[in-house]
């Protein structure tokens, strides 16, 4: 700490106090526009459903306001650093400053310890409090706000390890009950068990499934023994959960990183093609935070040269270029999700395509 004070100096903290504070407000701003603009839109439904005001609050905007938090957190890093850094450049404050004998890189300091606290910030909230707000946020618009979406997925085939098989004609994922359910287990190529069930529910008080209807035959090379459990119901233990059967797009950012670990692992047995969905949600917690630096760089290099008409025409460019930065991120997810694009590619090639448009304007910048 003792190193970190003697090279902060006072012109130092003055950019950090500038950067935070103009991206606080700016976010604070925006989030409120947001959360205005989303009330209209969505107050029929909480009307309908009969929703007090405390019930929007504590089920729905206690987990939007994190996720569009962190949604907006790279465009309004990106406007405030271009906004204050251009407005310092267009009071003359950083020609002084480098006139003084202080280095571009030097200089750059301030903003990458900024950059550093929100890359810091947006990490831990990715990794810690997201995955429960986003559960918060999605349950809640799963029920009150897409409550005619399709809740069911059907003709559900799944491996659950390397001997059993499973398949359900359809899964609803309101009541967490799936129709004719059939079970396989083999020994190698040939068939050991068979178990039919007319209906499959999970209990989530006992973390099991209830078979009802359900008839077990075990085979044993040319001996045949049938379980007969007509109007009965069976607990069991399966290696599958209702969200492995979920037809809501938002699950994986439900997840916690145990959880989406574990369904990693699971997925690479079962092969069910949802592999590139949670290699995705899993590289974008660790690497997304990393725009904030990328942004910086860029912002720093296109606004720190006074120009004529102020700070109009770099706020006007960087509005663009993080825009531009949103929409390509959407373009490599949709590509890694709906084609063979890798994951980890996906996520990180906004990040080296601003990355090295960010050199490039270091290289150009006023030293």
């Amino acid at each position: 700490m003792s190193i970190f004070r003697n090279r902060i100096k006072i012109i130092d903290w003055y950019i950090i106090s500038k950067y935070l504070g103009t991206f606080i407000y700016t976010l604070t701003l925006f989030i409120i526009i947001i959360i205005i603009f989303d009330l209209s839109e969505k107050l029929d439904d909480f009307l309908t459903a009969k929703l007090s005001f405390w019930q929007v609050i504590s089920l729905y905007y206690a987990g939007s306001i994190p996720f569009y938090v962190n949604m907006l957190s790279p465009l309004i890093n990106f406007i405030a650093v271009i906004f204050f850094t251009a407005k310092m450049a267009d009071q003359t404050e950083i020609v002084p400053i480098l006139s003084g004998g202080v280095s571009f890189n030097r200089f750059l300091l301030p903003y990458f310890v900024s950059a550093f606290i929100i890359f810091s910030f947006n990490l831990a909230a990715n990794l810690y409090v997201l995955p429960h707000t986003n559960q918060l946020k999605n349950s809640f618009e799963n029920t009150y706000v897409k409550k005619n979406a399709p809740s069911s997925k059907n003709n559900i085939h799944m491996k659950l390890d390397k001997s059993t098989y499973i398949y359900m004609d359809n899964f609803d994922n309101r009541s967490k009950t799936g129709t004719r359910f059939t079970l396989d287990n083999f020994k190698g190529d040939v068939m050991t068990k068979k178990l039919v069930a007319e209906q499959i529910q999970w209990d989530s008080v006992k973390r099991s499934w209830k078979l009802t209807n359900y008839s077990v035959r075990l085979v044993d090379k040319l001996k045949e023994t049938m379980i007969s459990g007509s109007g009965m119901t069976k607990d069991t233990v399966l290696d599958m959960r209702p969200d492995d059967f979920s037809a809501y797009d938002n699950i994986y950012e439900n997840m916690s990183n145990k959880e989406l670990g574990e369904k990693i692992r699971k997925e690479n047995v079962r092969g069910t093609g949802i592999m590139n969905d949670l290699l995705f949600e899993r590289y974008k917690r660790w690497l997304s935070p990393l725009s904030a630096f990328v942004l910086t760089l860029i912002g720093v290099a296109l606004s720190s040269r006074k120009v004529r008409g102020g700070v109009g025409l770099p706020l006007g460019i960087g509005i663009l270029l993080s825009f531009g930065y949103i929409v390509l991120n959407q373009f490599a997810k949709m590509f890694s999700l709906k084609g063979d694009f890798p994951p980890l590619l996906a996520v990180l090639a906004p990040t080296i395509f601003f990355g090295l448009l960010g050199y490039y304007l270091l290289r150009k910048a006023p030293k």
